[in-house]
């Protein structure tokens, strides 16, 4: 069983340059013209009260948590919100790694003759992105052997097994989460491998005892001397033995 951390398949640079930028240019008219529509306030009443008293109080508090990069719940449900439609619109799709292309590409020649529950290695997404968002992000991959066209995307849902996020599973740092991703796969911590840029998500995946991996990509945070003693470090998926 393979547990992936979004982090790990796509460069971390991408969502600061491309999806954050596109959802906080996309809020005012949002918020101009849906305030009170009745899909729209599932995601604006999740906001604590104080911020949704006024657009342009919700406005602000979005974009102060999105400078921060903090990841709560009701900000990553709304952005998944708002990144629909960039990528309905071919505004950008996601660029895979090559590696990870690679392995998607064995894994669904696997799926096409066995079902997908029963194959060799089944893959669960864990991401503070929400579930709606994690499955925006696999509909719309970027072929790269097109690079120029913009609608050239693959869809590669098929192959995952579980989504989770920190509402359904928890937060990323906490070991407890692991477990009740376990539990939730029913398999065994040690069955599982996590993936992950970062390191506290990765020790706390050790604390639940799966087998936990640091995925260090261009553009991820530098990794001391100490976190390549303490954790197994890849630079890419063909370093591991994922069949």
């Amino acid at each position: 069983m393979g547990a992936v951390s979004e982090g790990t398949i796509c460069p971390i640079s991408w969502v600061k340059e491309t999806l954050f930028p596109y959802a906080l240019n996309a809020l005012p008219d949002v918020l101009a013209t849906k305030w009170d529509d009745e899909k729209f306030k599932t995601y604006r009443d999740g906001f604590p009260e104080s911020a949704r008293s006024s657009p342009g109080l919700f406005e602000e508090h979005v974009k102060d948590l999105t400078a921060r990069d903090v990841k709560v719940a009701y900000l990553k449900d709304l952005q998944g919100y708002l990144w629909e439609d960039g990528y309905r619109s071919h505004a950008y799709s996601t660029p895979v790694y090559i590696d990870v292309l690679a392995w998607m590409d064995g894994l669904a020649l696997s799926s096409a003759t066995t079902d997908a529950q029963n194959t060799a290695v089944a893959i669960a997404i864990y991401s503070s992105g929400s579930t709606f968002a994690q499955k925006l992000l696999f509909q719309h991959i970027k072929d790269p052997a097109k690079p120029e066209d913009p609608t050239a995307v693959f869809d590669r849902r098929d192959i995952i097994t579980a989504w989770f996020d920190t509402t359904n599973a928890g937060p990323k740092n906490e070991s407890s989460s692991y477990t009740k991703i376990a539990s939730e796969l029913q398999r065994k911590p040690e069955e599982i491998l996590f993936l992950s840029d970062n390191v506290k998500e990765v020790r706390a995946a050790i604390g639940a005892k799966f087998h936990a991996v640091v995925v260090d990509r261009p553009g991820n945070a530098p990794l001391s001397d100490a976190d390549r003693e303490e954790f197994q470090v890849v630079e890419s998926f063909e370093q591991l033995d994922l069949r």
